[in-house]
This record gives structure tokens, C-alpha cells and sequence, in this order.
């Protein structure tokens, strides 16, 4: 595995935000193994709940989402002593979640694709990053 995307990279992806380009060229270099965590998943999933979409419309897009990528990394034993290294060599708080998916991602030697300024608490020796582009929360300034 090359590289793992956090939620917030299929969150990109799947609502064509800002980002979502480079998710996608990711996706189809033949170089490239993709993986994603069992818990980004899950959030992605929870998210789409919150977007509105009922049970079988989550399932299929979980069911999309499993066929473009390479492989679904579960949690175990190593990821658990992973992540507390992270998180206590990290410079500010990161949460529970975030250490447990840049573990995931660290344990493979994966670049985290992500575009979540927590992670940046994590050293670079530590953990291989590409931050994605921000979301757009606003229309850009109109300067005419």
C-alpha cells in the first residue's frame, strides 16, 4: 500500500470538493495501492448518514467506495501501540480517531492523503502526509 485516505479524503472525493481531483488521479495511477481504514469507513459512512442518505444508498456507496480502492486495512494490536506513539510525540492533540488512522497509515509506510490540520501535530519524520486543499466553506471575494 502507497497511500491511505483519511474521511476527509473521501469526503472530497465523494462531494467534488476541493481535492477531489487529486483523490481521483490517485485513484487512477496504476502505481498507486490505495488503501483506507476500517474507521474511515465508518466516519464516511456516518457522514452520508447526516447528509440525508438512507440505509441502502449508504451501503451501496460504501459498496462503490470498496471496489475503487485497493484494500480495507482493520484495526488490530500493532495499530493500537502505533498510535500512541503518535499521539505522544505528536507537538498538539490529535484525537483518538485521527492517531488510530495515521497508525494505520504509518504501519504500511503509506503517505496519509488527508486535508485535516490536526494531523499536522504529527511529525513528518513520523507519519508521510499529503494535506489536500481546504474546503471551500465560502464563496470566493467578488474584487470588481
Amino acid at each position: 500500500m502507497t497511500h491511505l485516505f483519511d474521511t476527509t479524503a473521501l469526503l472530497a472525493h465523494y462531494l467534488a470538493e476541493n481535492g477531489a481531483e487529486r483523490v481521483q488521479a490517485l485513484l487512477e495511477d496504476e502505481r498507486v495501492v490505495v488503501g483506507v481504514s476500517i474507521l474511515s469507513l465508518y466516519e464516511f459512512e456516518l457522514r452520508l448518514h447526516h447528509l440525508g442518505l438512507d440505509e441502502p444508498t449508504r451501503a451501496g456507496e460504501l459498496d462503490r467506495y470498496r471496489e475503487l480502492l485497493d484494500r480495507v486495512v482493520d484495526v488490530h494490536e500493532a495499530v493500537r501501540g502505533e498510535a500512541i506513539r503518535l499521539r505522544t510525540r505528536a507537538i498538539a492533540h490529535i484525537s483518538a480517531m485521527d492517531a488510530l488512522i495515521g497508525a494505520t497509515a504509518s504501519l504500511h509506510g503509506a503517505t496519509l492523503v488527508h486535508r485535516d490540520p490536526h494531523f499536522s501535530a504529527i511529525p513528518t519524520a513520523l507519519l508521510c502526509q499529503e494535506l489536500l486543499p481546504a474546503k471551500r466553506t465560502s464563496p470566493p471575494p467578488d474584487c470588481s
